[in-house]
């Protein structure tokens, strides 16, 4: 009998999945360690999956 199959969940289409990376600043600090920051992802916020999309109906004009 065969099992059914647990699909992943769908990978953010603007970072393919791969939501932070790290950026060097350039330079080091004051302890000799490069300088170093998190840029995430603007469409997921870091999450990595697809962010479902909302439908806003107004009853505008009525």
């Amino acid at each position: 009998m065969t099992q059914p199959t647990v699909l992943p969940a769908p990978a953010c289409p603007d970072c393919d999945g791969f939501s932070a990376a790290k950026v060097t600043l350039g330079g080091r600090d004051h302890t000799g360690a490069l300088r170093i920051i998190t840029a995430h992802c603007p469409a997921c916020h870091g999450t990595g999956k697809r962010v479902a999309r909302r439908i806003v109906i107004t009853s505008a004009g009525r």
